[in-house]
């Protein structure tokens, strides 16, 4: 598991995030599709104002290459 804080380009080790019911099962979907689809490898889930998004994204050893070097280090490096 890797996680980003996109807005200051650092590494989260410890996370809590808070979903409305509709946003988990929405969530789900997406996870569901990513587990079956692996070849679209992220999703996001977007707050209703569009304010706050949730990129979520499946990754191996096969598809690091098709993420942006910053994520790429975080996967590889975990830095």
């Amino acid at each position: 598991m890797r996680v980003l804080d996109e807005d200051r380009d650092v590494k989260v080790d410890n996370l809590s995030i808070f979903l409305t019911k509709d946003e988990a099962i929405q969530m789900i979907g997406y996870l569901e599709d990513l587990v079956k689809n692996p070849s679209s490898h992220h999703a996001h889930l977007t707050s209703e104002d569009y304010q706050k998004e949730i990129t979520i994204c499946i990754y191996d050893q096969q598809n690091i290459d098709s993420f942006h070097p910053r994520a790429k280090k975080l996967i590889v490096e975990d830095e």
